[in-house]
């Protein structure tokens, strides 16, 4: 039985959930902290760099190979070929967002949380050292407001393309930019906050390393969603007279400037209330569960802005959450033949399951490892550090060894559309996008074993 699949409604349907999926957790905590500590400036210039080229060409292969097969990941990869190595690549594909979006919600529980305290009033209390270790090893509470937004996501992604994801994301995408523009702009008119937009904006050479490069590589796999499967289920979403590269355009400017408005939410801030020490913008949880609420705690207005910050957060987290969810579903109601009801309800089974070991990973299962991570860190390692490159070199030799870069233009440019980077995208999926993907495995690997340092 043929199922009618689902469409977005035009264009701006498709870029503001496509930038909806992008703009989530990792621009608003992970690069500040990267920019911060791989030079600022000039981190934020090799990022543009990499997503005006490498991020560009992985987009506009992923979403034309959605719309070009009308299916999920493992029916596009298929659809060419039924070979193991091509089976392999639209499973890796699929099962990336699967594991991402449990241990992502267990995050977004606690976004729930601070929000909550917030509202209450009880900013100060989350400005101490000691409240969130206190809260994580909490398994009780974790597992509670993990669930909500477990239910919050599950409820959308019922609720189907149309109705449900593209809804929200209309809803929350201008509300977020909006946020974030409030935010950064009572962040800079800070006392000492100017000295973080020079460190910013102003790119200085001698902060340049080649972990600078490979760091805002993997930024930039991360922040667009690349190799998570996303972006060839959204494309099978897309209509015909949708143009692939404008879209893509669009999706591109949103994130990036998205992410230099975290940047500039953050590091201003955080350089004002440190004095100027970019080392104060710790990596990971950190810095937005301990630091931040230190920073809103030290200013006036802290509480409101507090509010503000933690409903961007949510937001952000949510459209993300969504995105990963969707992808997941799409894959069971292709493979399996199952209707959206069924596999929605078996992707929340999942998402609780996976989700409960990485909310009691620093609670009452803390003892428990996998190679030395707690179960959140070993999931992220593996989906972000191992699957998500390989599935990366998986889309470009098929595109560039099975389908024919041509076949793709032909997509690209189908109703007449142009294709303005033509010659960047034919050299860059056929020879650096590959070798990139493959510098950030092999230095990803290295460095969670501790062989080299990043």
């Amino acid at each position: 039985m043929n199922r009618k699949r689902s469409s977005f409604s035009g264009k701006l349907g498709f870029v503001l959930s496509a930038a909806g999926a992008s703009v989530g957790l990792g621009n608003i905590w992970r690069f500040p902290y990267l920019a911060a500590k791989y030079g600022g400036g000039i981190f934020l210039l090799v990022y543009i760099i990499l997503a005006l080229t490498f991020g560009y060409t992985m987009i506009v292969a992923e979403t034309a190979l959605g719309r070009m097969t009308k299916k999920s990941p493992v029916g596009a990869y298929e659809s060419f070929g039924k070979s193991k190595w091509l089976s392999f690549g639209g499973w890796i594909n699929a099962v990336i967002p699967i594991l991402i979006v449990p241990y992502y919600s267990v995050i977004g529980g606690w976004v729930i949380k601070y929000l909550a305290e917030y509202l209450l009033g009880h900013g100060q209390a989350l400005a101490t050292d000691e409240y969130f270790s206190a809260f994580i090893s909490n398994g009780r509470s974790t597992e509670i407001c993990f669930i909500l937004f477990t239910l919050f996501t599950v409820v959308i992604i019922y609720a189907g393309v149309r109705n449900g994801i593209e809804r929200v994301s209309k809803f929350m995408m201008p509300i977020l930019v909006v946020l974030s523009l409030l935010i950064a702009g009572y962040s800079v008119s800070r006392p000492g906050a100017m000295s973080g937009v020079k460190y910013l904006l102003v790119p200085n050479l001698e902060n340049f390393s080649w972990m600078t490069v490979v760091s805002a590589m993997g930024q930039m796999f991360y922040s667009l969603s690349i190799a998570m499967g996303i972006l060839i289920t959204f494309g099978s979403y897309m209509k015909k007279d949708t143009s692939i590269e404008d879209s893509t355009q669009n999706v591109e400017i949103f994130d990036t400037a998205i992410a230099i408005m975290a940047g500039l939410m953050i590091i201003p801030a955080v350089f004002a209330f440190s004095g100027g020490d970019p080392d104060t913008l710790q990596a990971g949880p950190a810095l937005m569960f301990i630091t931040i609420p230190k920073v809103f705690a030290s200013m006036g207005l802290g509480a409101a802005v507090g509010i503000l910050f933690f409903v961007l957060v949510l937001f952000a987290a949510v459209t993300s959450s969504i995105a990963l969810t969707e992808s997941a579903v799409s894959t069971f109601e292709d493979e399996l033949h199952w209707s959206r009801k069924k596999a929605t309800v078996f992707m929340a089974v999942i998402m609780l399951l996976l989700g409960t070991l990485s909310c009691l990973g620093y609670g009452p299962l803390a003892g428990v490892t996998v190679i030395g991570m707690q179960f959140l860190d070993f999931f992220d390692f593996l989906t972000n550090s191992v699957m998500m490159p390989i599935a990366a070199i998986a889309t470009c030799l098929l595109v560039s060894r099975v389908i024919g870069v041509a076949k793709i233009e032909q997509e690209v440019t189908d109703g007449g559309h142009p294709f303005r980077r033509k010659v960047i995208f034919q050299f860059m999926i056929q020879y650096l996008c590959p070798i990139f993907a493959a510098i950030i495995l092999i230095s990803s690997v290295a460095n969670a074993f501790g062989w080299i340092s990043m």
